[in-house]
């Protein structure tokens, strides 16, 4: 027998199934539900490239024109010596692409400075297709820095990560 605050039987007998607390434990809903939280923080794990650490990047990719082909981002440490040279960046890898905007997120090593380049990579060949004068397929840095006939330098592209999350957001140009 239950007793409620007035010391008072009560029944859950005549309550909905949902309402009745000794349900919860006989249809395995508790369980469910303690089991769908452990699966969402899988999840969110998950949906982040690399073993979590404890830091993490969430880059958003803005001024997506078109759901093609692959998004590709570039992560760079703190080493200008590194920035856009071939085995200099720390990570790099690929989702799915979405307009008009695409998310990327990354567990990183811990809070300091990087920068991130991305491309769309519309026809899934992992390299960035490019002339002389222009991208052939949309590409941009952290920071957004101004892009007129050179790459950008490190300093114009680099932002800090602090512990937890940061988030920060990359426009792709068109040129």
């Amino acid at each position: 027998m239950v007793y409620n605050a007035r010391e008072q039987p009560c029944s859950h007998k005549d309550d909905p199934p949902f309402m009745n607390p000794l349900n919860l434990f006989r249809t395995g809903t508790f369980a469910a539900g303690v089991v769908a939280v452990g699966l969402a923080s899988a999840a969110a794990a998950q949906e982040c490239e690399n073993t979590p650490t404890g830091t993490r990047l969430r880059i958003v990719i803005d001024n997506v024109r078109v759901a093609k082909g692959e998004m590709s981002a570039s992560l760079y440490p703190g080493d200008p010596s590194q920035f856009l040279k071939k085995n200099g960046a720390l990570k790099v890898w690929y989702v799915p692409t979405r307009a008009p905007s695409t998310t990327m997120c990354i567990w990183i090593p811990g809070p300091g400075t990087y920068a991130v380049a991305v491309y769309q990579d519309n026809n899934n060949n992992h390299r960035w297709d490019h002339n002389l004068f222009k991208g052939i397929e949309p590409f941009g840095f952290s920071n957004d820095p101004s892009i007129e006939f050179s790459q950008p330098s490190f300093q114009s592209s680099k932002f800090h990560v602090k512990a937890d999350e940061t988030t920060i957001h990359i426009k792709l140009n068109y040129r």
